[in-house]
């Protein structure tokens, strides 16, 4: 029937985009914590070295790698939310700074509030002190007092990283008031994206996005196939603003017309359950 005829082209437009990703350079999502710091550097250096007659003010999303000792069946692998994360969160951002900055002397810290777990960096250069970054872990909307101040202490020379802020948008703020506005102009005005590496779910796939300056990529990750393995399906050309929901969703329908639950499905009756094998 015409229907059969569709879905038939639909599984071979399928499997062809499976193909031509797993071909294609540079599209494929840090395999590792090392691969993904090393990237975060290349891209966070690019984009300090981007011409701009503005100061220099990045944020920072780094997809955290789950403790050695999580397992499969844990069902929030950081019960200890912020303050567990902490002390990995600490040892990733003093290798990146120290990465980022020429000639890398000493890396100062010190704790901005103990009860966000928010903490304040300076990687200093011994090349030029103008080259110093500087970078704040985990800000949250509590720390805008503390973002605008050390935001006027870097001064336009020197770079400001604002690494897994616990924020997304000016209303995160407060609908209304002045923290609002403030927010606006301190921060969303005024920072860029130097490096990231986020995952979400989009009708039902594991879809990651990541920023390497000076654009962002899509791909959906399918494991379901055990004989296939991990597939990194493309999804959005390379893009300046970071992809839409709607835009990976309509993308998702376009390259995988079957939902995750109908191939897993078509799976376990051509090749039997997973155990039985």
């Amino acid at each position: 029937t015409a229907t059969t005829l569709l879905l038939i082209s639909a599984m071979r437009s399928t499997a062809t985009t499976l193909l031509l990703v797993s071909t294609v350079n540079g599209l494929a999502i840090p395999s590792s914590p090392a691969e993904q710091t090393r990237r975060a550097i290349t891209s966070i250096r690019s984009a300090i070295l981007e011409p701009s007659d503005k100061p220099k003010r990045l944020f920072i999303d780094y997809l955290i790698p789950l403790p050695a000792e999580t397992k499969e069946e844990d069902i929030d692998p950081w019960p200890g939310g912020l303050a567990q994360m902490y002390p990995y969160a600490e040892d990733i951002i003093r290798d990146i700074l120290k990465g980022v900055v020429n000639e890398a002397g000493q890396c100062s810290s010190q704790v901005l509030s103990a009860p966000d777990c928010c903490g304040f960096f300076i990687q200093e250069s011994q090349e030029d002190p103008k080259k110093d970054v500087a970078a704040i872990l985990f800000p949250s909307v509590d720390q805008l007092d503390d973002i605008e101040r050390i935001d006027e202490m870097v001064g336009p020379d020197r770079t400001l990283i604002l690494m897994n802020k616990q924020f997304q948008r000016p209303a995160d703020f407060g609908f209304t008031g002045m923290s609002k506005s403030r927010s606006r102009s301190a921060i969303f005005d005024r920072f860029k994206w130097g490096f990231a590496f986020q995952e979400l779910a989009c009708r039902g796939e594991d879809v990651k996005l990541t920023f390497e300056h000076p654009n962002w990529y899509s791909c959906a990750v399918c494991d379901e196939d055990v004989d296939l393995g991990s597939q990194q399906i493309k999804l959005l050309e390379p893009q300046l603003e970071r992809p839409a929901y709607e835009a990976l969703e309509a993308k998702i329908n376009e390259v995988l017309p079957e939902p995750l639950w109908m191939r897993k499905m078509g799976e376990a009756k051509d090749k039997g359950l997973k155990f039985q094998r």
